[in-house]
């Protein structure tokens, strides 16, 4: 998350009473991690009662592809999954426009993120994102995850300019192997339906009390119909790894595995398949990293993570998938 488009508390206001029946606004405040969107906290009084939401103006996203993204929310979060609420608005819609683009209010969880998981973390999160995958499997809508290898055949091209001959060397042949691997029948075998695609440590929030209790997972607006074996990698390559050099801890890594698997157990083509998604996983991070490091957008509050963090899982991975 990030802050593109400013908004000061009398513009939010007057648009939050004429849009949704929540009370008055009290308070707005930007939020500086994430790159992809306009983030805000906000709180509002009704009756007495204060509460606290989350408003996103959406900077790249349609109204379209915006549907699938908040309406995947609201049936997951009619199911019982922990993840914010859309807020209808007084029309029912769970779109509005605000200054020019589209914009949402969505319930906000409680808690906050986990900076050193720990194994107990791992399997919460291994278990809740099975549980999230089972209840997508009757979501009726479809969307391709928009990150996919589509676009990560579009973006390279525009990166390679600015990336060393040895980093090119390695973009276009991991890209040329994952073509490959995924218009193999292995890949085409494996099960699918609505995936995160960006479960990282920040996208996760842990109540604050002594035992450990997850509250939830939020920032969907990667999601997409996709394999829920790439879900789970690009999981475990944040979750599960030495921060410093990208290593998988097999401690962290088994735990959050065996917890997933205690949900729903791998198929015979996704056991197969883990390295190769895990190299998968790691590339389209790298790819991403270096397009939002070298083709930037002027934002507040925005900072640019880091490529060659990605850059060194992808070579980890690539060298224990070769062993």
């Amino acid at each position: 998350m990030a802050v593109y488009t400013p908004l000061s508390l009398e513009d939010a206001s007057v648009w939050f009473d004429h849009s949704y029946q929540l009370g008055t606004l009290q308070t707005i405040k930007g939020i500086n991690s994430g790159i992809e969107n306009s983030n805000f906290f906000i709180s509002a009084s009704n009756q007495g009662q204060v509460t606290e939401f989350v408003l996103t103006i959406f900077e790249r996203l349609s109204q379209q592809e915006l549907l699938y993204y908040l309406e995947l929310m609201q049936y997951l979060a009619n199911q019982g999954l922990q993840v914010p609420k859309p807020i209808q608005d007084r029309q029912g819609q769970l779109i509005q426009v605000l200054k020019g683009k589209p914009a949402t209010v969505v319930t906000k969880l409680e808690g906050g993120p986990i900076s050193e998981p720990k194994t107990p973390h791992c399997q919460a999160v291994g278990q809740a994102l099975a549980k999230m995958h089972l209840a997508g499997q009757n979501y009726k809508n479809v969307q391709i995850n928009l990150r996919g290898l589509h676009w990560w055949q579009q973006t390279v091209p525009e990166i390679l300019p600015f990336v060393q001959p040895e980093q090119a060397k390695l973009l276009l042949g991991e890209l040329q192997a994952q073509e490959v691997f995924f218009a193999s029948s292995e890949y085409s075998k494996l099960p699918q339906g609505p995936s995160h695609c960006d479960l990282f440590r920040d996208n996760v929030l842990f109540k604050q009390t002594p035992a450990v209790e997850l509250s939830g997972f939020f920032d969907f607006y990667f999601a997409g119909t996709d394999k829920w074996l790439f879900d789970l990698a690009v999981t475990v390559n944040d979750w599960c790894i030495d921060q410093a050099s990208g290593a998988l801890q097999q401690n962290l890594t088994s735990a959050l595995l065996k917890a997933y698997q205690s949900i729903r157990p791998f198929q015979t083509e996704e056991i197969s398949s883990w390295t190769m998604m895990l190299r998968a996983a790691a590339l389209r991070f790298w790819i991403s990293r270096l397009w939002d490091f070298y083709l930037p957008r002027n934002a507040q509050l925005l900072t640019a993570h880091d490529p060659q963090h990605f850059e060194r899982i992808l070579r980890l991975r690539i060298l224990n998938h070769a062993n």
